[in-house]
Parts: structure tokens; C-alpha cells; sequence
């Protein structure tokens, strides 16, 4: 990895799909063994990040869905009622 390679992928990922295909980019080319110490290490700290990018992000999406649910199942539990 160059410098502006290691600034440029130090940014924050534009969306979930970009980070997940990076990290996956990154384990690959570990796995292929072929990187210098220094730059296995950068990788590794650049994986982290990104993994801790998706994890956020699909928290935050399941505390979206889990609030639209629950704001669902209080529209339908009360639309039953037969108001007299």
C-alpha cells in the first residue's frame, strides 16, 4: 500500500455495500499472503474499522425496523377494535 492509497481507504465508507466489499477486498488479499508486515497491519486496523462500520450500521437498521414494527403492530392492534 502506498500513502495515498492508506489515506484514501482510511475514509469513512460511503454506505454499508462499499464498506462490506472493501472488507472483503482486504481479507482476500490477506489470505493471499502476499503482503509486507507493515502493510498487513495497516490492512488489519482498515479491516477493524470496517467492521465495526457494518456492525453499527445494521444495529441502527435493526433498531429502524424494530421501531417500525412495533409502531405497526400498535396501528393494527388498535384499527381492530370496533369503536361503538
Amino acid at each position: 500500500m502506498t500513502k495515498t492509497t492508506k489515506l484514501v481507504s482510511a475514509s469513512q465508507p460511503e454506505n454499508y455495500e462499499a464498506a462490506s466489499v472493501e472488507l472483503e477486498n482486504i481479507v482476500a488479499k490477506m489470505e493471499a499472503g502476499q503482503m509486507p508486515l507493515e502493510d498487513s497491519l495497516a490492512a488489519y486496523k482498515r479491516g477493524i474499522e470496517l467492521l465495526q462500520y457494518c456492525q453499527n450500521t445494521l444495529q441502527t437498521a435493526q433498531q429502524q425496523v424494530r421501531i417500525l414494527e412495533t409502531d405497526m403492530l400498535k396501528n393494527f392492534s388498535t384499527s381492530g377494535i370496533d369503536e361503538r
